[in-house]
């Protein structure tokens, strides 16, 4: 069997689209963070968070060492915040270009739609990532549009004329 093309590979995970966060610590005082589109729920009950980060994350050994994280899940307005901490800028650079605030122990951004503060679970090899779980200690949201990446791009979620597609099972 062959080895699937790396470059369709790209290409085909990219046509799912993700919300896109900045998941945070502090380390030694100070804050740190990184852009994250993989990012989802694992549990309710207890109630659990999955990131996965690049084996590279400068953020990554800071969360290890801090033992908890917030993840900031972004607006649609908050593309920059997304853009500067997908670099490898320093940290004090990309968290100057933000509003941020503590919050139980982690850097959060504002304006975020929700905040969700994650005690540190497993971390886990997954490839050129790292799989880390949290066990949710605080959640905070409020309405807004959500920025998403698809197609390696950021954009609005499109909610068309209606309301979304009704449930089969509803």
């Amino acid at each position: 069997m062959d080895v699937p093309d790396r470059q369709e590979f790209r290409r085909a995970v990219g046509l799912l689209p993700t919300g896109v966060t900045v998941v945070s610590a502090f380390g030694d005082g100070e804050p740190a963070g990184a852009t994250a589109s993989a990012v989802c729920s694992l549990s309710l009950e207890p109630m659990m968070m999955l990131v996965c980060l690049d084996h590279g994350s400068r953020s990554l050994a800071v969360l290890q060492r801090a033992g908890r994280f917030g993840i900031s899940v972004l607006g649609v307005g908050q593309q920059p915040a997304a853009e500067v901490f997908a670099t490898k800028a320093p940290q004090s650079e990309k968290w100057s270009s933000v509003s941020w605030r503590e919050h139980l122990g982690v850097p959060i951004v504002e304006g975020s739609l929700a905040r969700i503060v994650c005690g540190l679970g497993d971390v886990l090899p997954g490839g050129d990532h790292v799989i880390v779980t949290g066990t949710v200690i605080e959640v905070e949201a409020e309405p807004g549009d959500p920025l998403v990446y698809h197609g390696g791009l950021f954009r609005a979620l499109d909610a068309g004329s209606g309301d979304g597609i009704e449930r089969a099972d509803a």
